[in-house]
């Protein structure tokens, strides 16, 4: 029996986050949203993971509005966003009545399908997303943050699908953000958790290492229902797959996704356009556009190896990089082997940097290093040593329970902090995520509406004169 492959396109969100480290402004989406939602794309990404702080921090724009114009564009595909599990869009633990608010405002401006996951694999840290984007009737995709270790077999992942399904989850999402699949371990995997668990299941994995297209066949072969691929201008590199050489690679078979390969060049024609641009005002750098395997031999993603080479470049030990690389691991299994996407990727990568800079290992740790060590981030997927974690965190008390159940509501203490600022109900979400950003971007807007002069701003206290 034919079995329609659906595709996600990434080119509104994943692509040029990856490419040009999310700086694509709307007014480049918006001549061609409307050609995009007559495509037949089962889902267009293109809201939440690092979209949100890009509008405010480099685009002075509202990411809610930027939602509301592709919703109002696209009126026929679904709007699909990443959502960091407890941690939302931002980079902490938020209190259940913050996220129950956000779930509701994002699907009332247009989002359908919420990808949801947790950088430990903490089905805890879950629980709270999922009942809410259920309780908005959005669907939800719970992500497997897939990474490569002693521990990470084919049966542990099939644990955790079968724990997401149990929790609500309408789809799977095996989410390689560092590009370490190769095409016969997509093969194994998802036979394994197809063979358990009867929930669709869609693979994401970028192309830095080179393989992502023949993951994604050897994926689909062995009963992948949805792949996520990137309009080829912003395709390949550190980004993903192309869109139109995988419909082609399907195409009068049974995978068929029914797509137009003319209609999809149209589309890759506007793109084409927008990429030359960036890659003339130095967005895209063209190195990133290259094959890197050597994300394959230290199972470090790309944009953490960049973050290492630049800490190390400010110590003045940028010829410790191997030391760092090969200390990265060593880290690893020390903190629980957290799989390595944000925020775990940085918090491991810095400490695995002090420890080669201090030349003895955890002289010096972070606060983050010893929170994730203490639990405050959830369980890691392997216990970590007792003796260990009281090297680390001395006195601090453990966290066992959902790190989310020890804070306190906090949306009226949000809102009352941002009264001042506030011109619709969403503003409140965009200042719980990014207080001091989001206020930068408020008085910019106030400042643009009143066609105040900047000087009349009070720079000490960055408010207005009433």
């Amino acid at each position: 029996m034919a079995k329609k492959i659906k595709i996600t396109e990434t080119g509104l969100r994943d692509a040029h986050q990856s490419l040009l480290a999310t700086r694509m402004p709307t007014s480049d989406m918006l001549p061609i949203l409307e050609k995009m939602d007559k495509v037949g794309f089962y889902s267009l990404e293109c809201w939440g993971g690092a979209t949100f702080d890009s509008c405010l921090r480099f685009l002075n724009e509202d990411p809610w509005e930027r939602l509301r114009i592709i919703r109002d564009k696209c009126k026929n595909t679904k709007l699909q966003m990443l959502f960091r599990g407890q941690n939302m869009l931002g980079y902490r633990h938020y209190a259940d009545d913050v996220l129950d608010y956000f779930v509701q405002r994002s699907v009332a401006n247009g989002i359908d399908i919420l990808r949801i996951f947790d950088a430990l694999n903490d089905i805890k840290n879950l629980q709270s997303a999922i009942k809410a984007a259920k309780r908005e009737k959005a669907e939800v995709q719970v992500a497997i943050s897939y990474t490569t270790g002693p521990v990470f077999t084919d049966e542990y992942y099939v644990d955790y699908a079968k724990r997401i399904a149990d929790a609500g989850a309408d789809t799977i999402c095996i989410k390689d953000m560092a590009a370490l699949l190769t095409p016969y371990k997509t093969e194994s995997l998802v036979k394994a958790i197809k063979k358990e668990v009867d929930l669709p299941i869609q693979i994401h994995t970028h192309y830095t290492s080179g393989l992502a297209s023949m993951c994604l066949l050897k994926g689909v072969e062995a009963g992948a229902d949805m792949i996520d691929t990137a309009i080829s201008p912003l395709a390949l590199g550190t980004s993903h797959a192309p869109t139109e050489s995988m419909v082609a690679a399907f195409q009068g078979t049974e995978y068929d996704t029914g797509l137009d390969l003319i209609a999809l060049s149209e589309i890759r024609e506007y793109f084409m356009t927008l990429r030359d641009k960036y890659i003339k005002s130095g967005l895209i750098d063209p190195k990133m556009l290259a094959t890197d395997a050597n994300a394959l031999i230290y199972q470090v993603p790309g944009g953490m190896l960049s973050n290492l080479l630049s800490q190390l470049k400010q110590a003045g030990k940028e010829s410790e990089l191997t030391k760092v690389l090969e200390e990265v691991p060593r880290v690893r299994e020390d903190a629980g082997y957290p799989p390595l996407v944000t925020p775990t990727s940085q918090i491991v990568g810095t400490q695995a940097v002090f420890n080669v800079i201090m030349g003895e290992r955890y002289k010096m740790c972070t606060n983050e290093f010893k929170d994730m060590v203490a639990g405050k981030y959830g369980t890691t997927p392997v216990a970590i040593d007792e003796k260990f974690r009281n090297k680390i965190i001395g006195d601090m008390e453990p966290v066992t329970c959902r790190p989310a159940d020890l804070i306190a509501p906090e949306l009226d203490k949000l809102k009352e902090e941002a009264a001042q600022y506030v011109q619709q109900e969403e503003d409140v979400l965009s200042y719980a995520m990014f207080p001091k950003v989001s206020v930068d971007f408020f008085n910019k807007r106030r400042e643009s509406q009143l066609g105040l002069n900047p000087d009349m701003l009070d720079k000490q206290n960055k408010t207005y004169p009433v």
